[in-house]
């Protein structure tokens, strides 16, 4: 961790993030959207849950025929699993019927599921300070010689208000005024200056339609031209847009000493995870460095990655795999002045926990990157520690649900 600081303060080393939909269930908010920092709800619910509102939103026969799938899918049922279902027997089933409906049925109903996700992923950035803001204020805060780079799986538009709320300039594979077009030579060639930041939306956006044969954004939160989760997932990647981003990817990983950051992200996409092994196994220079919000036993994906390729290095809650080698984390006695940096990624979630690692945690990492900037740090930055007498960390947890207190 002294070394990732070291490389996050000083903007010469070539970044990138990998975000999947973990990252913005660290953020809680009340029922009108507003940043709380106990209580509430997450901001993007978790696949469980989207799972439960896309469904239960469905009406008549649609919502009949997708709860009968859902029953027949059993305890294993998601909304990826029953999308799969449902478009299997779109391609099956013809004139004949099935709980219902016919093919065209099942298409309609494939449409509507989709709707009712994009419904769900649309919910705006909370004004308060937060953790894409303090993202955006990292990368934006350093002068660079490389840009960073930011992959995301979310359909939302988190990011994109974070950066225009902020006035950073970022780039994401679009050009033009009226309306705005995938450029995939742009994307490849990479010759912006570095204060242009990247993002690429790996799964598709929210805003995003097709018109003709070219995507275009611009559209609204309506407008979805996404890579839904279902089994037609990887066959969708091999087209454009979706082909130049994964290739985008796959040539940030095979360029010399890059390192990528992954928060969110579970590792079970097999398209994005085929990418990760093949340019890591290319390219020893470069290195993964995966934050992982559960412990080591339920990082199973991850941890079989790390164990193949000792150039990705898993960090869970509890240990961690590094250069290919498990265990756990064993915390000595500090170096001089360090308690209080140990305390931005050591400490307890919450008041009475144990303490574990905490940069699973996207909101924590990302103020992990905000303070990797400072020269000094101590527990009165933080007012909260200073009044109750609470840990560093404790604090820091605190704050990021919030107003920033450092």
């Amino acid at each position: 961790m002294s070394d990732l600081r070291q490389i996050l303060s000083q903007g010469r080393k070539r970044i990138g993030l990998l975000v999947g939909a973990g990252a913005p269930m660290s953020l809680r908010v009340n029922d009108i959207g507003t940043l709380v920092s106990e209580g509430g709800r997450a901001l993007m619910p978790g696949v469980e849950e989207l799972t439960a509102q896309a469904i239960g939103a469905l009406t008549g026969q649609q919502k009949a025929a997708a709860e009968a799938i859902r029953a027949e899918l059993g305890a294993a049922a998601n909304i990826e699993s029953i999308l799969t279902r449902i478009r299997l027997l779109q391609q099956a089933l013809g004139p004949a019927q099935v709980h219902g409906l016919d093919s065209n049925g099942y298409m309609a109903l494939g449409m509507e599921v989709c709707r009712k996700i994009g419904e769900v992923v649309g919910a705006a950035l909370p004004k308060e300070r937060n953790a894409y803001t303090e993202l955006v204020s990292w990368v934006s805060g350093t002068l660079r010689a490389h840009a960073v780079e930011i992959f995301t799986t979310n359909y939302d538009l988190l990011f994109e208000e974070a950066f225009e709320r902020s006035r950073a300039s970022y780039f994401d594979g679009f050009t033009g005024g009226h309306l705005p077009f995938f450029d995939p030579v742009s994307v490849a060639s990479d010759d912006l200056p570095p204060r242009w930041s990247r993002l690429w939306k790996l799964h598709g956006s929210l805003g995003w339609a097709l018109e003709g044969d070219s995507v275009v954004r611009g559209r609204g939160r309506t407008a979805s031209q996404l890579v839904y989760p279902d089994h037609l997932k990887y066959e969708l990647t091999q087209k454009q847009p979706y082909s130049a981003l994964f290739e985008r990817l796959r040539q940030f990983l095979l360029t010399p000493d890059s390192i990528l950051l992954t928060s969110g992200f579970s590792f079970r996409d097999a398209h994005i995870c085929a990418v990760l092994d093949e340019a890591l196994a290319m390219n020893a220079n470069a290195s993964v460095m995966a934050f992982q919000y559960m412990p080591l036993a339920s990082e199973e994906p991850a941890c079989k990655l790390a164990y193949e390729r000792p150039n990705l290095s898993v960090y869970a809650s509890d240990g961690a795999v590094i250069g290919g080698v498990k265990g756990t984390w064993r915390p000595g006695d500090p170096p001089k002045n360090w308690e209080d940096i140990r305390a931005t990624f050591w400490g307890p979630r919450w008041p009475g926990e144990q303490s574990k690692f905490l940069l699973g945690d996207f909101a924590l990492l990302t103020r992990f990157c905000a303070l990797a900037q400072a020269t000094e740090m101590s527990a009165q930055e933080t007012p909260d520690a200073a009044v109750a007498g609470a840990p560093a960390a404790i604090a820091i947890a605190e704050a990021n649900a919030g107003e920033p207190k450092a």
